[in-house]
């Protein structure tokens, strides 16, 4: 039997909440099944957070309804504060993700707040989401470079990711968030933080800015990482990382992990499917390595 790597997709949340353009609610519940029926099993749908911050992440409500996350325990949404956790509860969200830093720098750029004071915040958010039988992730971006601070040492990441650990996260995933780094960077973060919180409950988000993103990818699962975050299309984009491209895609980590002998429980085409849509339903083009030669890319 394969062993088996999870694959997170985050598209439907992380690689839209930039784009500039409005997203009709139905392509975004498009998208979605699409996923689903490409075999993804775990995936962010959205959102709970300020509307006039993101407003792409408006609809979430809706969309849940639509796609019936109530019954999908791989269905999590990002929460910012009290108020999304309400959100998230009353539509009957299974899993939540909280979102600080590794630089103090970008927590107060994204967030609007140092990361110690993150942790305070989300400290009672994590505690009533798990009485409520949430599972609940801890994001970490920054691990290796900061657009305001710039390079974060590795063992800047071992207290935020212990924090996030001991307050209940039970998986913490390490953003590289502007795609600059390389496999030895990205090793030497692993292994920072694998000395502290278990492998088995980290997951690797990384960007591909610089190309980078297969190759550390690769990396981390060659440590023994086995849940990988990642984009259909290559979506995403941070407002507050200037410079900064998409996610890793999805098909090209799907690719990639097929042909190194490893399970996704993904259909591949059916994956091409969905980022075929982001073209032809939102006018997106998918960037990624893997769909451009074989279904090709740009706009119709």
């Amino acid at each position: 039997m394969k062993e088996a790597v999870t694959l997170v997709e985050v598209g439907p949340r992380d690689g839209l909440q930039a784009w500039k353009h409005p997203i009709a609610t139905s392509a975004r519940i498009g998208l979605i099944e699409r996923l689903r029926k490409a075999g993804v099993a775990r995936m962010e749908v959205g959102s709970f957070v300020s509307p006039k911050h993101v407003p792409r992440m408006a609809d979430t409500a809706e969309v849940m309804d639509a796609v019936g996350s109530r019954a999908e325990p791989g269905d999590m949404v990002l929460v910012a504060n009290a108020r999304g956790l309400e959100q998230a509860i009353a539509q009957g969200a299974r899993a939540i993700a909280v979102f600080t830093a590794a630089s103090d720098a970008f927590a107060q750029k994204n967030i609007g707040c140092t990361v110690a004071a993150s942790l305070d915040r989300f400290a009672p958010l994590v505690e009533t989401a798990r009485a409520a039988g949430i599972n609940v992730r801890g994001y970490i971006s920054t691990i290796t470079d900061c657009p305001y601070s710039g390079e974060v040492a590795p063992q800047a990441v071992v207290p935020v990711a212990r924090a996030l650990t001991e307050m209940g996260c039970g998986e913490i995933s390490l953003g590289e968030t502007l795609g600059r780094a390389t496999p030895r960077r990205i090793a030497a973060v692993i292994a920072a933080v694998a000395a502290h919180v278990p492998m088995d409950r980290l997951a690797a988000h990384f960007h591909d800015t610089y190309g980078m993103g297969v190759a550390n990818v690769r990396e981390a699962v060659r440590l023994g990482v086995r849940t990988v975050d990642a984009a259909v299309g290559g979506l995403g984009g941070c407002p507050f990382a200037p410079g900064a491209t998409g996610n890793v895609a999805s098909e090209d980590i799907v690719y990639l992990l097929h042909g190194e002998g490893f399970a996704t429980g993904i259909d591949l085409d059916a994956l091409l499917d969905a980022a075929a849509y982001c073209r032809d339903a939102m006018g997106i083009a998918p960037v990624s390595r893997v769909f451009n030669a074989l279904r090709g890319g740009g706009l119709r």
